[in-house]
């Protein structure tokens, strides 16, 4: 059973195009600055082509990053991965947290289990999941506070300051979010 990620070619054009667009650059000008085509960047952008070393390289350059930093950002073609259950000691409640989801994708996904740094304030770019696997917490919002118990959940729009600590020994927290990276929503918080 394949419980590794398979090596599957990148689709590049979303990163691309999520730079492109944080400059505020049409493709005319960054075909001028490249010396790629627009028809060819609007096949890159679109996954309907693959640009070459080379004209990775150019079009990194054109978009003031690297091709290492594009591919960093690219999407997976197509990828299932596997994350298994950490095998615990009975009677360890040593705080953890655990990601669900690796490497760079448009959801991450944490597992938080035992207490949790109650005075630490979060403020998340985008949108966010709270979900009570285990245990309960108390969740302070926008002021208001919050009790959650086992299978309950917590939506926060992106730009909500919230912290949250577990009211109960052994709690375990799941955080689902969207990527810092991925622009969901403008944003509201700035």
């Amino acid at each position: 059973m394949g419980d590794h990620k398979e090596r599957q070619p990148v689709r590049v054009g979303a990163a691309v195009r999520r730079r492109r667009r944080a400059l505020e650059l049409t493709l005319a000008v960054v075909s001028e600055r490249s010396g790629l085509s627009v028809p060819f960047l609007s096949q890159v952008e679109n996954d309907r082509a693959r640009p070459s070393r080379t004209s990775l390289e150019k079009l990194a350059d054109a978009l003031r990053t690297t091709a290492v930093e594009l591919l960093a950002a690219a999407d997976p073609a197509c990828s299932v991965d596997v994350v298994r259950a950490e095998h615990i000691e009975d009677g360890d409640f040593e705080p953890r947290t655990r990601p669900l989801v690796r490497g760079h994708h448009q959801l991450h996904a944490s597992e938080f289990t035992g207490d949790h740094d109650a005075g630490r304030e979060f403020r998340h770019r985008n949108d966010e999941l709270m979900y009570v696997a285990d245990g309960a917490v108390e969740i302070e919002a926008e002021g208001r506070a919050y009790r959650l118990g086992r299978g309950d959940t917590l939506y926060l729009t992106g730009g909500v300051r919230h912290r949250w600590r577990a009211t109960v020994p052994d709690t375990r927290v799941v955080v689902v979010a969207v990527a810092e990276h991925i622009e969901a929503v403008k944003d509201r918080s700035r």
